[in-house]
């Protein structure tokens, strides 16, 4: 499974984080599988793309980065692509718009 994690800087400051990332690495549990991120030009959040089919993996990552000054929420997500052919049969059993 696909899962956003938005983090969150305690005060905008992301700077322990990167600390803890700099001297420790990403910390990620066999099993956990770190995608892609983005971080807000503010430095207020970053949004994580992770998979994992163990959700224990991901609470381990959480407790590994306690005291680094940011928090966790955890979103299941699914692809777009994939959302598309769930919904496709749906969208063509729809009567045509007058």
């Amino acid at each position: 499974m696909l899962f956003m994690v938005i983090e969150t800087f305690k005060d905008n400051d992301m700077l322990l984080v990167y600390k803890q990332l700099q001297t420790s690495g990403r910390q990620l549990p066999d099993g956990l599988r770190y995608i892609d991120s983005w971080v807000e030009p503010n430095f207020a959040r970053c949004f994580q793309l992770m998979e994992t089919d163990d959700l224990r993996t991901i609470q381990q990552w959480v407790l590994s980065w306690r005291g680094s000054g940011a928090s966790f929420e955890i979103v299941p997500v699914v692809p777009s692509k994939e959302t598309q052919e769930v919904v496709a049969p749906f969208v063509a059993a729809m009567p045509n718009a007058a």
